[in-house]
């Protein structure tokens, strides 16, 4: 029996992820997905493709719930970042609304997540690993420096500084900043997705990577690798529920997680490949109850691309044969 999956984001790179990932799947899906841009290339991937309201928009979760009612979707998979905290607060009442599964941390955990400052916290008072970090009035750290916004992704607004005159500098333009140590060497760099249910981590894939404007664009995939067992123990500790994702820098053999994503990540389709699909595994647990395997993982090397895809538009920008509106 198919199983119908709505991929809100579409246009994200996370959105995109989780569609590539449907399809990379030996089960069948059908994709409903929405995005508030009719030019995202991820509705014209899906089966069906709807557009909706900003997710800032007071309307966005009245407009979404329209398409949840008249789509039905099985399970509902979130692709960007700023969707999180709505379907969190409101999945008990979508789930028992229309019938379906929301797949979302709590409230709690996407909080932590979101707010740097908070995951330094979260990491140092459960005696995790973590890059010394301060907020703004307090430099006690030694150059060279981290300055990036407590709030935000993709290394947006991320300022590497080496002396107080770019120190300062960096403070007057990163709104809200967290100061940090900029932890080993950009070689070391690495990035872990985690399954969690129940309070149990399921399922690890951890990989190193090359960054180009704050997207892995090479990876380098490690079976077993040594920072597994800790990276688990965090993500239960957070107490996350379906996909996390860890990125961190090896410092001596001591992995210092400087970001927690609680969510799907961009690298999520790279871990698919290399033999363990999240998005497939978790929808399959959701729905059908299938327990989540552990797959055995290829030791290999992925390289992304960009590619590229024709569509018809009219006038306005709109392929009326293939996007509908939510209502």
């Amino acid at each position: 029996m198919m199983v119908k999956v709505l991929v809100t984001g579409a246009g994200a790179l996370l959105g995109q992820g989780i569609i590539k990932s449907l399809r990379l799947a030996d089960n069948d899906y059908y994709i409903v997905a929405v995005d508030p841009d009719p030019r995202s290339i991820g509705l014209y991937w899906a089966d069906k493709a709807c557009l909706v309201p900003m997710a800032t928009e007071l309307n966005y979760l009245e407009n979404v719930c329209q398409i949840i009612k008249r789509e039905n979707p099985d399970v509902i998979l979130i692709g960007t970042d700023v969707e999180l905290m709505i379907f969190a607060e409101n999945k008990e009442k979508i789930e028992l609304d229309f019938d379906t599964k929301v797949v979302v941390s709590s409230p709690e955990a996407i909080k932590i997540a979101d707010d740097k400052w908070l995951t330094y916290n979260f990491l140092r008072e459960n005696g995790f690993p973590f890059p010394k970090s301060v907020l703004l009035g307090d430099k006690k750290i030694n150059f060279p420096l981290i300055v990036k916004p407590r709030v935000g992704a993709r290394s947006v607004g991320v300022h590497r500084v080496k002396t107080l005159q770019e120190l300062d500098y960096a403070l007057s333009v990163v709104d809200n900043p967290i100061i940090q140590e900029d932890v080993s060497t950009p070689d070391n760099e690495y990035t872990s997705g985690i399954v969690v249910f129940d309070g149990i981590a399921k399922a690890i894939v951890t990989m190193r990577r090359d960054l180009r404007d704050g997207n892995t664009f090479r990876a380098y995939i490690e079976p077993e690798s040594p920072f597994d067992s800790i990276l688990m123990e965090m993500a239960e500790k957070l107490g996350g529920t379906g996909p996390l994702n860890f990125q961190f820098r090896n410092d001596g053999g001591v992995p210092k997680v400087f970001e927690i994503n609680a969510r799907f990540s961009g690298t999520t389709p790279i871990r698919a490949l290399a033999g363990f699909n999240e998005v497939d595994q978790v929808v399959q647990h959701v729905v059908r109850g299938y327990e989540v395997v552990q797959n055995t993982i290829r030791s290999t090397t992925v390289l992304r691309y960009w590619d590229e895809q024709v569509v018809d538009m009219d006038t306005e920008g709109i392929n009326a044969r293939r996007i509908t509106h939510a209502d």
